[in-house]
Formats: structure tokens, sequence, C-alpha cells
């Protein structure tokens, strides 16, 4: 396993990392399973575990902290988020000052840790003022409950502003973003937030590398039955489309030229960017894993990298 600093920080991550979205606390509730996932992730050098309030609505944080809790706390990385509503409440949702230290309070007792090591701000809020925002996360690090903060699916420019804004007023800038990153998603990571990034110094923590599952082909055929995205019906909306199905059949034959499955190839083409700190990624079995984790390993030619250009633009 590699490990990549958070951007300027000088904290190190490994280049792959486990998150919980749609996995632990949701598809995977058995305890023994979750633990067989997590360890073969942390014996394999993951020392990187991404997960959010909202997942599983703190089932997520619950399930992965009670296993979290077994290894060193200085071996890990752990990171949540706060944004999406977690009850009807009017202020139980988004990044008030109110509900980003009543959040965090909640997160740390759910995953049974004192302090987490990256705290995200899961969306933009438009209607809280970035400032507020900036000076709660910076009050967080000032604490200890929180040691690093970033955002995730921020415009560019909003995470310009922040990063502004706490120069301005001398408070702790983000130190990551973390965006949906994947062949099938290109343009945006590539020209425009990840410039804005590096000319702050931020690291880039990518989800779903797969497209929610979309590039490993298991969608070639129809829509499985115990698949994702027969259980969430946005996420078969957005991506289950006949130029897509089309697109990732071709891609199986880069994948067979390197002798490789198409989700590994994928997950490689993100490392191979040179542009992210770590490629979050997710597994319902250790053998799913064990296949994720081998992605670090392939070295890919150019004219394979030129067909992946040429099947998925930027």
């Amino acid at each position: 396993m590699r490990y990549n600093r958070l951007g300027m920080s000088g904290m190190k991550v490994s280049e792959l990392s486990l998150g919980g979205w749609t996995t632990f606390g949701h598809s995977i509730q058995d305890k023994h399973i979750a633990k067989d996932i997590i360890e073969a992730a942390y014996s394999a050098g993951i020392n990187f575990f991404d997960i959010a309030d909202v997942y599983a609505r703190g089932e997520s944080e619950r399930l992965m902290g009670k296993i979290l809790k077994d290894f060193p706390r200085h071996t890990l990385v752990i990171s949540s988020k706060v944004f999406w509503p977690m009850s009807d409440d009017v202020n139980d949702r988004g990044l008030s000052r109110k509900h980003i230290m009543e959040s965090i309070d909640k997160s740390l007792l759910r995953i049974g840790t004192d302090y987490l090591d990256i705290y995200y701000c899961h969306r933009y809020d438009p209607e809280t003022p970035v400032l507020e925002v900036v000076r709660a996360m910076d009050d967080l690090v000032h604490s200890g409950k929180v040691l690093y903060w970033g955002t995730s699916e921020w415009p560019a420019e909003k995470i310009e502003e922040a990063c502004q804004l706490a120069e301005k007023y001398h408070c702790i800038p983000p130190a990551v973003e973390q965006p949906e990153y994947h062949l099938l998603k290109r343009a945006k990571v590539e020209r425009e937030i990840q410039p804005m990034t590096r000319s702050f110094g931020m690291g880039l923590t990518s989800f779903s590398p797969l497209a929610m599952g979309m590039l490993s082909g298991k969608y070639d055929r129809g829509i499985p039955e115990d698949s994702r995205f027969a259980r969430e019906e946005w996420l078969k909306n957005i991506w289950y489309r006949e130029d897509v199905v089309q697109t990732v059949l071709k891609f199986r034959e880069l994948a067979d030229a390197l002798g490789v499955s198409r989700a590994q190839l994928a997950i490689a083409a993100l490392l191979n960017q040179g542009i992210l700190s770590s490629v979050i990624t997710g597994a319902t079995s250790v053998a799913q894993l064990e296949e994720n984790l081998k992605a670090a390993e392939i070295e890919i030619p150019l004219e394979i990298s030129k067909g992946i250009d040429a099947l998925f633009p930027a």
C-alpha cells in the first residue's frame, strides 16, 4: 500500500481507502461480515476509513466504529461528514453553527472516538454564510474534536471563498475536498476542482470510483435484483442508459487486453491521474475488497491509457 499526503498537510492516507456509503449499516448489517471486510482492509494497509452521519442514519458510524475501536487509534484516519437532515427538525440539517456543533458530538459518540481526523461539510449550504461554516470548523479544530476539515461536492468557487475567508480572518482553511470522480464523470474534477484545490494546497479524496457499479460490468445484461440500482432508483436513473452500457462494454476490451477486470482498471485509471490523495472504495465482501486492492498494482501502458481517454473523454 502506498500512502499520500492529504494535500499540503502532514497527514498521510492510504491511496485506496474504505467507505461506508450504502454498505455498512445498510446492505451490510451483520457485524461479522463487516468485521471481516474491515479487518482485511486494515491488514492490507488501508488506514483511511470514510463515514458520514447520514449513511444509514447513523448506523454506518455505529457499525464501523465498533470494529475500528479494536485497532490502535493512532494507526487510523477516520472521517465523517455533516450536512444532510438527520431528523425532521428544522435545525437538524445544513451547515449552521448549531447543526455542526451538535452533529460532531453525535458522530463522535456513535463512532466511539474522541476526535475525527477529517470532518467534511457534506455539501455546500446556500442558506448558511460560508464565513459561519469556516469559523465553526475552525473552532472544532481548536477544540481537538477535529484534526482537519474539508468539503465534499462543493462548487469550485465556494471552495475558493472558504479558503480566502479563512486567510482573511486567520482561521484554519479546509484541507481536502471529496468529489464524486470516476471515468464517467471526469470534467468537473479535472478542469475545475483539482486546479482550485491544488492552488490552495488541498488534497482530494474521491468517492464512487466505479460509478455505483456501472463501470464494473454488473449491469451489462440488465439490473440484477440484489444490485444497488435495484435498491436505489435515483442512481439507476442517472447512470443506467444505453449509451453508457455500450461504452462500458467497449471498456471490457481494454481490461481484457491487460488481463484485469473492468473494476480494477477503472480504479487504476484514477490512481494513474496522480491528482488524488485517496480513492474511496466500497465493498460488500472480502473478495470484492481484494479485487479492488489489486488495482494499485496495475501499470497502465500508454496505448491503454489513450484508449481510456478516447472512451471516457474529460
